[in-house]
């Protein structure tokens, strides 16, 4: 009998993801990673994880289902390898997805090495991607999942030939309402519980005063300047500001600003139009392929450049150094350095990379 070790979150994903292996005959056990001390951190809010709460829905679960329940603590990698990445790649004016961080350092890299060590086949998660086999390349696809409203095949561009092979996601075929349907009819005790929708350390959204908390220090104030240098106001501190922002400037203009880019050996942010948000070329870097092994020349495709846009017409090709060069048939809006640029054909993830 095949072993399955059940990532469960305390989420309704996946505890349906539990309850489908189960019934599909794997020799199951539920574990949840302790990923960070939520209410040591002042964290209890409903949309974040990882909270007392979270562990105690996993625990029901799991005993609902009948299967072995633990709980394994990833809190240092977990700092070391998405906080901690998290910190500096604003410090150095960038955008991060740390959800991404943690399912390649985390969820796909030390569970999936944890669950090798004692002789588990696969690990199990509520994402809502497919994985399959394709005989003709002899290579492992991730796919997108049926339900594209919660597609989640974007922060797992990551993933690797022999991590796939090692991975089941029950839920790509199922739409959001049919698991929720199913834990409602198992009478789970989430099954009403509400999707997080935060940065899973960051609950409340102030994520520049959890790196100030966080590095112990103060970002000054700098100065807010047009595309040629001009002086047009003072900024509170340039971590507080994203590509493409408009909201919370603080400046009163006949048309709107939006920031178009971060100066940081000047501490300067940079505003303009939306018009000047857009652009047709970027170069990703850290590139990781899963339908074909290497790109070795241009290739068309779909891309996105954050999670829940739509992917739109790319070319792609190498470059020298490894990284790929991603050129957009239409100009894309508020291309953000430190971002994830992933490639599609059809339902097919490419692969992706980090967008300098």
């Amino acid at each position: 009998m095949k072993k399955a070790m059940i990532a469960m979150s305390g989420g309704v994903d996946s505890s349906v993801a539990a309850y489908l292996i189960t019934r599909q005959g794997y020799d199951a056990v539920g574990v949840t990673m302790n990923l960070h001390h939520g209410e040591e951190m002042g964290i209890t809010s409903e949309n974040s994880c990882c909270t007392s709460k979270d562990i105690e829905d996993a625990r029901s679960v799991a005993e609902h289902l009948g299967i072995p329940y633990y709980v394994f603590n990833y809190s240092d990698n977990f700092k070391l390898h998405v906080i901690s990445r998290f910190v500096d790649a604003y410090r150095n004016g960038r955008t991060p997805n740390p959800c991404i961080d943690c399912n390649r350092y985390i969820k796909f890299d030390q569970l999936l090495k944890r669950a090798k060590e004692l002789e588990f086949d696969y690990v199990v998660t509520g994402h809502y991607a497919i994985t399959e086999y394709d005989e003709k390349s002899g290579r492992y696809l991730l796919k997108k999942a049926v339900d594209e409203s919660k597609d989640q095949s974007y922060v797992l561009y990551s993933l690797r030939q022999e991590q796939l092979k090692h991975i089941l996601f029950p839920l790509g075929s199922m739409s959001k309402a049919e698991a929720r349907k199913i834990a409602e009819e198992q009478d789970f005790i989430n099954a009403d519980k509400q999707d997080s929708q935060d940065i899973c350390f960051v609950p409340d959204g102030d994520y520049a005063r959890f790196i100030e908390e966080w590095c112990g220090l103060k970002f000054e104030n700098g100065s807010f300047v047009d595309l040629d240098g001009n002086f047009i106001a003072q900024h509170k501190g340039i971590i507080n500001y994203t590509i493409g922002q408009r909201k919370g400037l603080g400046i009163a203009a006949k048309a709107p600003y939006y920031v178009v880019s971060k100066n940081l050996e000047t501490n300067e942010v940079v505003l303009g139009s939306n018009e000047d948000l857009f652009s047709s070329e970027l170069t990703a870097t850290d590139v990781n392929f899963i339908s074909i092994e290497k790109l070795t020349e241009p290739m068309r495709v779909k891309a996105k450049v954050r999670y829940k846009q739509k992917e739109t017409d790319a070319t792609i090709s190498p470059l020298e150094n490894g990284d790929v060069s991603v050129v957009f048939d239409e100009p894309q809006r508020a291309i953000a350095p430190g971002q994830a640029v992933v490639f599609y054909d059809g339902d097919i993830v490419v692969g992706g990379g980090t967008i300098v």
